[in-house]
C-alpha cells in the first residue's frame, strides 16, 4: 500500500468529461471541507485515466496520476475555470487494446479490456475510503459500476448540456447559458451590419437545454434541438419573417450540435469513437448554414440572403464560472462532505425544484434527461414556449 494515511481516511477526488466552470470551486469546496474533518485528500489526475495509469511500487513517480491536495492549493486553483486535476474520456470498462497502460499490456491482449479490477486495487492501494467522481453521464456511469463492485462513491453531476438524470442542475450549464447569450448578442453586430441569418452551433448531443435558455432568454429568434427534427424549408421561412420584422434586417438561430433534419442523422466530423461509444459531433451548423442560404431566395423576394456561421464550442466552456458555477460547487462539495461523515455512500448529489438533496447514484443509468417537447418546446415555431412558469425551478426545465 501507497504511504498514505490519515486519522479518519483518505478521500479520493476526479473530474472527467469535458472541461466547465465549476470544477475547481467543487474541488475546493470537498478538499476545504475534508481536511477541516480531518481526512486527506487525494486528486486523481486525467479523470478515471489517472486511476488505470497507477504502478503499485512504493517507490515508483506516480506524480503524474495523483496528488496530496492541500487548503493553499485548492485555494489557489478554486476560483479559476476548467480543472487543474485535469480530465479525460476514459472508461476504464472498455479499454482500447492500444491505450492498456504499459505495465499492463502483458496482462490485457483484448481489442476492448476491462481493466475495473486494477482500478479497484489501485483504490486499495492508496488507502481511499471514499471516492468522489465531479463528471457527466458517462463518467458517473463508471462510478455507478464502482459502486456496485464495492467501492463507497458519492457522485457530483457536471456538464454543460445539464443532462444528468436524477438533477435539475450540472455543473457548468449556467455559464454556458451565460457565455451563448453574450457571444450571441456579440455577433448581432456584424449580422445586422450585413442584414444576414446568424447561426450559431452549440452543445447539446441529446438535450437541447443550452439552445433552449438562451433563446427563452432572448438571445436568438428560434432553436432547433436533438428532441425534435426540424423541416429545414420551415426554418428557413421562420427566419425569414424574422429578418423582416427586425429593422435591423438579420435573425438568429441555436444549433444544438445534435440536432437533426427532418429524415435525416446525427452529423458527426468523422466515424471514430470515444471511450463510451460517441462518434465527435460536428458540423450540423455548417450544414443548416447551407441549406438556409440555398433556399433564402425563396423567402427573400428571390433574392440569397447570406450567413454568418459560427460554432461556440469551446468558447462556452473556457473562462472563469459564473455566479451560479461558483456558489452551486460549493454547495454540492459541502453535500457530499455531509453524506460521507454520515458514512452514507452510493448517492448523487442534486438540485431539485430549487432545493438541494441527493438521489441514489444509479438515477445517472437508469434513465435520460431530456427536454419535454411537449411542455417546453413549440414544433411549428421552433421555439421554447413561454407559458406556465408558476412554481417552476430556476432554469425552467427539468428532465421530468
Amino acid at each position: 500500500m501507497a504511504n498514505i494515511q490519515s486519522h479518519k481516511g483518505v478521500i479520493g477526488i476526479l473530474t472527467g468529461g469535458g472541461d466547465v466552470p465549476g470544477l475547481n470551486p467543487a474541488i475546493r469546496a470537498v478538499t476545504i471541507r475534508a481536511l477541516r474533518e480531518g481526512y486527506k485528500v487525494i486528486g486523481i489526475r486525467r479523470g478515471w485515466g489517472g486511476l488505470i495509469d497507477i504502478v503499485r511500487e512504493k517507490d515508483y513517480d506516480n506524480s503524474s496520476n495523483f496528488s496530496i491536495l492541500s487548503e493553499e492549493l485548492v485555494n489557489r486553483a478554486g476560483r479559476t475555470g476548467g480543472t487543474f486535476l485535469h480530465t479525460s474520456r476514459t472508461n476504464p470498462g472498455k479499454v482500447k487494446k492500444e491505450s492498456v497502460p504499459t505495465h499492463l499490456r502483458d496482462k490485457y491482449t483484448e481489442e476492448r479490456n476491462d481493466l475495473t479490477k486494477e482500478v479497484l486495487a489501485n483504490l486499495d492501494w492508496l488507502g481511499i475510503d471514499y471516492l468522489i467522481p465531479i463528471g457527466g453521464d458517462d463518467t458517473l456511469s463508471y462510478g455507478v459500476r464502482l459502486y456496485e463492485e464495492g467501492a463507497k462513491v458519492i457522485a457530483i453531476p457536471k456538464t454543460m448540456d445539464n443532462d444528468v438524470p436524477g438533477t435539475d442542475y450540472c455543473i457548468g450549464f449556467s455559464t454556458c447559458v451565460t457565455r451563448t447569450i453574450q457571444m450571441t448578442n456579440s455577433l448581432r453586430t456584424s449580422a445586422g451590419s450585413h442584414e444576414r441569418f446568424l447561426v450559431l452551433e452549440v452543445f447539446g448531443r441529446y438535450a437541447g437545454y443550452t439552445a433552449m435558455l438562451p433563446t427563452m432568454a432572448g438571445a436568438a429568434n428560434r432553436c432547433v434541438i436533438p428532441e425534435h427534427k426540424f423541416n429545414i424549408e420551415h426554418l428557413t421561412e421562420l427566419l425569414s419573417y424574422d429578418r423582416r420584422k427586425n429593422p435591423s434586417r438579420y435573425s438568429v438561430v441555436l444549433v444544438s450540435e445534435g440536432a437533426m433534419f427532418e429524415g435525416g442523422e446525427m452529423v458527426f466530423e468523422d466515424q471514430a469513437t470515444d471511450a463510451y461509444g460517441h462518434k465527435k459531433l460536428g458540423g450540423i451548423g455548417d450544414a443548416v448554414s447551407e441549406k438556409l442560404k440555398d433556399l433564402s431566395p425563396k423567402f427573400n423576394d428571390g433574392k440569397t440572403v447570406d450567413i454568418i456561421n459560427q460554432k461556440l464550442g469551446y468558447l462556452v466552456r473556457g473562462g472563469d464560472p459564473d455566479a451560479i458555477d461558483s456558489i452551486v460547487p460549493m454547495a454540492y462539495g459541502n453535500l457530499a462532505l455531509d453524506l460521507l461523515l454520515r458514512r452514507v455512500h452510493g448517492r448523487l448529489v442534486v438540485l431539485k425544484n430549487g432545493r438541494y438533496d441527493d438521489m441514489p447514484i444509479d438515477c445517472v443509468t437508469g434513465s435520460k434527461k431530456l427536454v419535454s417537447v411537449n411542455d417546453h418546446y413549440n414544433t411549428e415555431r421552433l421555439r421554447p414556449h413561454y407559458k406556465s412558469f408558476h412554481m417552476k425551478p430556476l432554469f425552467i426545465m427539468t428532465g421530468e
